[in-house]
C-alpha cells in the first residue's frame, strides 16, 4: 500500500483520501477518457515551513492542453490554484508526488467525448526514488509505441498507458527493470513512462518529437541544462544498435528524474557516466532551489508550522 497523502480533491471539494471515490460506471474507467499529470515536490531544505514544486506552471499548462484533447476546457491557472491549495492542506513533510487527473466522470456506455460530464481530481503520495540511481537494466519491448496519427500523443492521455503497462510488465517478468519501446518505423521512442537519452562522443542525443514521444517536461529541462553547460545536443532518430554502443544511456521523467541505464538486453554499458552524473547533479541542485539561474523553475508553497 502506498503512503497516500491524507487529503484529495474530487468533484469540486477537498475530502479525506479514503472517501474520494467514483462510480463503477464512470466513463473514464471503461474507455480511458482521461489525461493526467505528475509533479514532484520536496520539503524546502532551507525552510521547514515551505515545500518546493518543480516547474508547476509548465505541468499545469500541459495538463490543460491534454484536457482540450478530451474536449474539456480547464484553465492552467485553475489547475495551479487547486494544486497549491492541495499542498497547503496536506502539508507534506517528505518527498512526494502529485497526480492531477482530468476525466470523463459521466456514467455512460457509449465511447465518446461529447455530451458527457468531465471532472478534475488530485491526489498525492510520498515518493522517494522511482528507479535506482545506481542504474537500471532495460530490454527492448515487443510492444511498439503508438503513432500520433492514431493517438493524440501530444497529450498525456491515460489510455496510452496500456502499452506502457504491457511493456513494463514484460520487462520485469523477463528479469529487467524497464522497457524501451520502438516506434512503428523501428526507431527508438521512449521507455514505459520516461524519455530516453544517449551519449556518444560527448554529444547528448535524444529522439525528437517526430518519433512519437511524449513532450516530457524533465526532457525539456535536461536539454535546457545541457545547452547552458555547453554540451552538444542532437534531437534525431536513434537506431536500436546505437543503444548498444552508446557511451552512456539514461532515462528521465518526473517520477524517475534522471536514472542511468547500466544494461540493455545482454549488452553492459560503461560504468563511468560523466555527462549523466553532471546533469543529474545539476537537476538535483535546481529542484532543491540551490541554483540561482533556475529559481524560476521552482515554485515555493508556504505550508506553515505544525
Amino acid at each position: 500500500m502506498e503512503n497516500f497523502l491524507p487529503i484529495a480533491y474530487l468533484q469540486n471539494q477537498f475530502l479525506p483520501f479514503t472517501e474520494a471515490k467514483v462510480s463503477v460506471a464512470t466513463h473514464a474507467l471503461h474507455y480511458g477518457t482521461a489525461a493526467f499529470g505528475g509533479l514532484r515536490g520536496i520539503p524546502d531544505p532551507e525552510n521547514p515551513q515551505r515545500v518546493l514544486l518543480f516547474r508547476l506552471d509548465r505541468h499545469c499548462q500541459r495538463l490543460s492542453t491534454s484536457a482540450k484533447l478530451l474536449q474539456y476546457e480547464l484553465a492552467a491557472s485553475k489547475i495551479q490554484d487547486l494544486i497549491i491549495d492541495f499542498v497547503q492542506k496536506n502539508r507534506p513533510t517528505t518527498s512526494f508526488y502529485i497526480r492531477p487527473l482530468v476525466y470523463s466522470s459521466g456514467l455512460g456506455v457509449s465511447p465518446r467525448l461529447h455530451n458527457i460530464e468531465k471532472d478534475f481530481l488530485i491526489y498525492g503520495l510520498e515518493m522517494a526514488d522511482y528507479l535506482s540511481p545506481d542504474g537500471v537494466s532495460c530490454r527492448i519491448s515487443s510492444w511498439y509505441r503508438q503513432e500520433d496519427r492514431s493517438f493524440p500523443l501530444r497529450g498525456k492521455i491515460s489510455a496510452a498507458y496500456i502499452t506502457s503497462s504491457l511493456a513494463k510488465t514484460e520487462a520485469v517478468a523477463s528479469g529487467f527493470d524497464e522497457a524501451i519501446m520502438m516506434n512503428s518505423q523501428g526507431k527508438v521512442s521512449e521507455a514505459s513512462g520516461m524519455n530516453i537519452f544517449i551519449i556518444r562522443n560527448n554529444t547528448l542525443i535524444t529522439p525528437g518529437f517526430e518519433q512519437d514521444i511524449l513532450e516530457g517536461i524533465t526532457r525539456d529541462s535536461v536539454l535546457t541544462i545541457a545547452r547552458e553547460l555547453g554540451i552538444p545536443i542532437q534531437e534525431r532518430p536513434v537506431d536500436h544498435s546505437e543503444l548498444l554502443i552508446a557511451d552512456e544511456v539514461f532515462l528521465c521523467g518526473t517520477a524517475a528524474r534522471i536514472a542511468p541505464v547500466k544494461r540493455i538486453e545482454n549488452y553492459v554499458l560503461p560504468e563511468e557516466r560523466p555527462i549523466t552524473q553532471t546533469l543529474r547533479t545539476k537537476l538535483t541542485a535546481i529542484t532543491e532551489n540551490r541554483d540561482e539561474t533556475y529559481r524560476h523553475w521552482v515554485f515555493p508553497i508556504e505550508i506553515g508550522s505544525f
